[in-house]
């Protein structure tokens, strides 16, 4: 309960260090216990979608194996379900993905997480129409959820590769309001700015970007950086990220 507890609050590299700590704790207590096993798992993974882990691979392996341990005792877990939708996700398993996430919620259909997540995997299909209502039903669900500002990003996406440079930036500056160390939130609203033509707003908004990601300084190791392949995105995210994104001044390499 302390490490959900943890895990609940604002996302941080130090809040998912404090949580993993609780979860690994209560899993040396009771090497059984499920919930210890998806919640360590859940940890990790948000690590490596939030581009905080150092061993992102390493993290991978070890979550995919805690969750296969979880569904072989509860196959019906929406929890663990959900969880392997998100690694699913970042092993750009896309289509499998949005299968977890849609058998999460049809075991909880209050499940605001796997709303929000299975909007996420529509967005990665490049499906950007379908992932809004999702993700604003996941919202709705859980107003004041710790997931809530990376929604909001993910909304700001999907209206950017939309085409919707209003709701781009609405969305954006909305999600850094909840929580300003979101790597991702500070880069979309530099390319939505930029498209605008506030360079120099994008330019502020990029400095921000590189005091928490500095290694990533050019569009190709942007590119580099990103598990997923599905062309339709990518071809979305070139028209309107990436564009953006040249214009406030990051070098191609």
């Amino acid at each position: 309960m302390r490490g959900r507890a943890l895990f609940n609050r604002p996302y941080s590299a130090a809040t998912l260090r404090e949580a993993l700590l609780a979860y690994e704790q209560a899993l040396e207590k009771d090497p059984e216990s499920i919930e210890a096993k998806i919640g360590i798992a859940s940890v990790l993974l948000t690590k490596v979608a939030s581009a905080w882990s150092t061993s992102a691979r390493q993290d991978a392996v070890q979550a995919e194996q805690l969750l296969l341990e979880a569904l072989e005792r509860n196959s019906n877990n929406a929890w663990a379900r959900a969880m392997m939708g998100l690694l699913r996700r970042l092993q750009d398993r896309l289509t499998e993905s949005r299968i977890e996430w849609e058998t999460a919620i049809a075991l909880d259909p209050n499940n605001a997480t796997a709303f929000r997540q299975l909007g996420y995997t529509l967005m990665h299909l490049g499906l950007p129409e379908e992932a809004i209502p999702m993700i604003e039903k996941g919202i709705r669900l859980s107003p004041y959820d710790a997931g809530v500002p990376g929604a909001h990003q993910v909304l700001g996406t999907c209206h950017l590769l939309l085409g919707d440079l209003e709701h781009a930036v609405y969305f954006s500056k909305k999600s850094l309001g909840g929580n300003p160390r979101l790597y991702y939130t500070h880069t979309l609203l530099a390319a939505a700015l930029a498209l605008e033509g506030d360079l120099n707003g994008a330019r502020t908004s990029l400095a921000e970007a590189a005091k928490i990601r500095p290694e990533l300084s050019s569009l190709a190791l942007m590119r580099a950086s990103l598990p997923y392949t599905n062309p339709k995105y990518v071809a979305l995210l070139e028209k309107t990220v990436f564009l953006g994104l040249h214009r406030a001044g990051v070098p191609e390499e």
